[in-house]
């Protein structure tokens, strides 16, 4: 299971980041914060579970899929300017994702760099 999620004004970079890799995502189960997986079910057809908006509990639900083994990787897509109100959870499900091991990307290029890496036989 791979995790898609994106702060309001990531949203776009991540539509289009996933976009452009689509044959890759559509391996994989997905799992997304609600306004995100809303977004990417719209424009790209992507079958997705979405659990509750990130500052509503959702980036905690996916820390505990983390926690559980359940993700392989986690696209994080957060605006580093601007102070968020769910900042504790967010910061919650980086270290989490450190714990475990589990990439974890947050912007265009280490999103790259793990497609690269999980598509490597």
């Amino acid at each position: 299971m791979l995790a898609l999620i994106a702060h309001d004004d990531c949203k776009d970079d991540l539509s289009a980041f996933v976009a452009d890799n689509l044959d890759f995502f559509k391996q994989y189960q997905l799992v997304a914060t609600g306004n995100t997986g809303q977004r990417l079910h719209d424009e790209l057809g992507l079958n997705i579970e979405r659990v509750a908006h990130g500052p509503h509990g959702g980036d905690l639900i996916i820390g505990g899929r983390v926690a559980t083994g359940e993700v392989k990787a986690v696209f994080f897509f957060r605006d580093p300017l601007t102070a968020q109100p769910h900042e504790p959870d967010v910061s919650a499900l980086m270290r989490v994702c450190d714990v475990h091991r589990i990439p974890l990307a947050t912007n265009i290029a280490t999103a790259q760099a793990i497609v690269k890496s999980l598509s490597s036989p």
